[in-house]
């Protein structure tokens, strides 16, 4: 027989006292209903904290003067797209100038990249996205800096200099053949570098090696130096004072060494008090690769972090037609968070601009459309990489999964960017927004529909997780309740597998949510005696005999 994925986590103590009779509220006679979520102090969050954020990359994106290049007046121009989808706050990758396509190698923090405009090219942009109410989340690099920063250059020009500090150094000889495990966000095993490709070095200087966590050419800043502290506090107020409404934060794990973390967990908790000074609707959302434990502290210092054990579970679920557990694996994981931080917002994604796109992971385009509502009906506060909406393609290496937005077939696409020759997301493998919008049942349409329900429905938006497991529950079953304080409630289901399955809900379930509330395929059917769930797709219960999804504003 069957464990229920709880079941299967449980110590053998747990086990003993079940056969002596002692039930702990643990086993599977019914439907597993755990303890209450806790209420996080996160519902005294601004509201758009809890809302859908797009991730956009300028470069690709939307090219509003004909070079080749996105910008900021394209975005601009599709400022009523992003609006029209759902989304309240776009995320920016860095516009920093930088000597790299990618610009997470900055050279100047208080300036503009000209491939993208001007000031007052992005002040324009945060006025037409304030019109809009779409709030502006810049993507803020602090770990390092690009090896041509003029501070770099400072520091190697002359060790005398108060910028020689603002980097980590170290004695050739002291760190020769020093070589460290690459975590899951970097490959890069030497990070120690010899000053090399700058022109003006101070003499002796080859006997040092500067600390660089990524690559040579993005070396770490030195957080033990105040005046570094200080300067990147300063930056942050200044784009505050712009007008941007939070900071995506790259890298947020690696502002001092690994075994430092206490001290990088200090310095985002110092970070955060003086944004919140500045601005007390700020947003910080942290990038911290690694598994709920070691995630959970960073919470102290950043309103939100995002969820990358979420992403690869969704993917492998869908991959193997296996979801009993994923719902009760996110509730471990919101558990552990609520232990450590008193507040958080889990930001939840598919993928993002540092891995493969989601659509290329998946055994078919119906799995694509089930891990949309998977993302959009899970807790949390989701992020759409851009494209992601029109089953756009990528594989690495990077470039190849930031490939040019497709707004309208080939020759009638004038935003359409040409900096990069695609190799995947091209007329012949993606079908672009204006013929998707002409669709109704197109992936866009899904995604219109997914985030507006999402976004009007208290329960999907900041309802609370209780993972469903029963009795002969099918593996290819992903079943939760989303619950909110005012008594909103919703069951939903989920065949994450290539074949369909029938549902038999426990009776109290079955009496609670007698109501269908929205269903992904008119396939889908539900009667008295049970629910048969075609191959990838959703159904949703309601407690409420007069709710129906259609009555969500779309």
């Amino acid at each position: 027989m069957r464990m229920c994925p709880t079941a299967r986590r449980l110590p053998l103590v747990v086990w003993v006292l079940l056969a002596l009779g002692l039930g702990i509220g643990a086993g599977c006679d019914g439907a597993d209903v755990p303890d209450e979520e806790p209420a996080s102090s996160t519902d005294d969050a601004p509201a758009w904290h809890y809302g859908t954020t797009y991730h956009v990359f300028v470069h690709s994106f939307a090219d509003g003067n004909d070079d080749g290049i996105g910008d900021f007046d394209g975005l601009i121009q599709k400022l009523d797209y992003i609006d029209e989808m759902g989304f309240e706050s776009i995320w920016l990758l860095p516009v920093h100038p930088s000597p790299s396509y990618h610009k997470y190698d900055v050279t100047d923090y208080r300036a503009i990249h000209p491939d993208y405009g001007t000031m007052d090219d992005f002040e324009r942009l945060l006025d037409e996205a304030e019109a809009r109410d779409i709030k502006i989340i810049m993507d803020l690099v602090v770990n390092h800096t690009a090896r041509d920063h003029p501070w770099f250059q400072q520091a190697v020009a002359d060790t005398t200099s108060p910028y020689y500090d603002f980097y980590v150094w170290q004695d050739a000889e002291a760190v020769a053949g020093a070589e460290v495990d690459a975590g899951p966000d970097t490959d890069n095993a030497e990070q120690w570098h010899a000053v090399e490709e700058i022109d003006d070095v101070q003499d002796g200087l080859d006997q040092q090696r500067y600390y660089g966590y990524f690559w040579g050419g993005m070396p770490d800043l030195n957080f033990d130096n105040p005046a570094v502290r200080d300067s990147i506090i300063s930056i942050g107020e200044y784009w505050l004072d712009k007008g941007v409404d939070g900071f995506r934060l790259d890298a947020a794990k690696h502002i001092f060494e690994d075994d430092r973390a206490d001290d990088t967990k200090a310095w985002w908790r110092e970070f955060r008090s003086e944004m919140e000074a500045e601005d007390p609707n700020v947003l910080l959302v942290g990038e911290v690769w690694d598994d709920a434990e070691a995630v959970a502290p960073y919470f102290e210092g950043l309103h939100s972090l995002f969820n990358f054990d979420l992403s690869g579970n969704i993917i492998e679920a869908l991959q193997t037609g296996t979801g009993d557990s994923l719902a009760v694996e996110l509730a471990d994981t919101r558990a552990t968070y609520n232990d450590i931080a008193s507040s958080f917002i889990d930001a939840t994604f598919l993928t993002n601009h540092d891995q493969p796109r989601i659509i290329g992971e998946l055994p078919d385009r119906a799995q694509m459309r089930t891990a949309a509502y998977l993302l959009f009906t899970l807790p949390g506060s989701p992020y759409v990489y851009y494209g992601e909406e029109i089953g756009m393609y990528g594989e690495k290496p990077d470039p190849n999964i930031r490939e040019p937005m497709l707004w309208a077939p080939e020759d009638e696409d004038s935003l359409r960017t040409t900096w990069i020759d695609p190799e995947y997301s091209t007329d012949d493998t993606v079908t672009p927004v204006s013929m998707q919008n002409e669709e109704n049942d197109s992936l866009l349409q899904l995604y219109r529909e997914l985030i507006h329900l999402r976004r009007d429905t208290e329960a999907l938006r900041r309802g609370t997780l209780h993972p469903v497991t029963y009795e002969e529950m099918p593996e290819a079953l992903s079943i939760y309740e989303r619950r909110t304080d005012e008594g909103e409630s919703l069951l939903i289901a989920h065949n994450v597998s290539d074949e369909s399955i029938d549902v038999t809900l426990p009776d109290d379930l079955r009496t609670r949510y007698a109501t269908v509330w929205h269903a992904s395929d008119e396939a889908v059917q539900d009667t008295d005696t049970g629910t048969t769930l075609p191959a990838a797709t959703t159904i949703i219960w309601t407690d409420d005999p007069d709710s129906s999804a259609a009555d969500s504003s779309l």
